[in-house]
């Protein structure tokens, strides 16, 4: 007994212990990136057959309407590809970047403004909106500022 707890002892030091934990960390991201890739596969696939479909059937004059639905998937692309792009980051560097998680959620934000129905909101979304940007762009300028010095 005392042999099995003298080899889980060292089996659990703090450095064995933290290099098992970024291994899960590292096999964790690798998921997520190749789940991102397919994701990312299937929204521009789903784009294409959309594109297409809305072009041939879409009513003169009526392309307006379609169009902020292209514009959402088109976003939608590009915030999933930033978020791939935080991914790999991490599993180069094996650390969070802060500057492209503001600058992923700046893009989510300017997705949800740009294919929002004024008319089915109200003022107050329309604040918490304008709210979360000045956050996110001041934390930004936080964050380029002081990595500059």
């Amino acid at each position: 007994m005392r042999k099995i707890f003298n080899i889980l002892s060292k089996k659990f030091t703090d450095d064995n212990f933290m290099h098992l934990i970024e291994d899960i960390e590292v096999f964790v991201s690798k998921i997520l990136s190749i789940a991102m890739v397919i994701v990312i596969a299937v929204a521009v696939f789903d784009l294409g057959v959309y594109l297409v479909n809305e072009l041939w059937t879409t009513d003169y004059g009526k392309f307006n309407k379609v169009l902020f639905n292209l514009f959402g998937l088109f976003l939608n692309i590009l915030i999933a590809l930033e978020i791939l792009e935080n991914i790999t980051a991490y599993l180069r560097k094996h650390v969070v970047q802060v500057e492209l998680v503001i600058v992923t959620s700046l893009i989510a934000i300017a997705r949800k403004i740009i294919i929002l129905d004024l008319t089915k909101v109200k003022g107050i979304d329309i604040i918490g909106l304008a709210t979360a940007i000045l956050a996110l762009s001041i934390s930004y300028w936080i964050i380029r500022t002081s990595t500059k010095n």
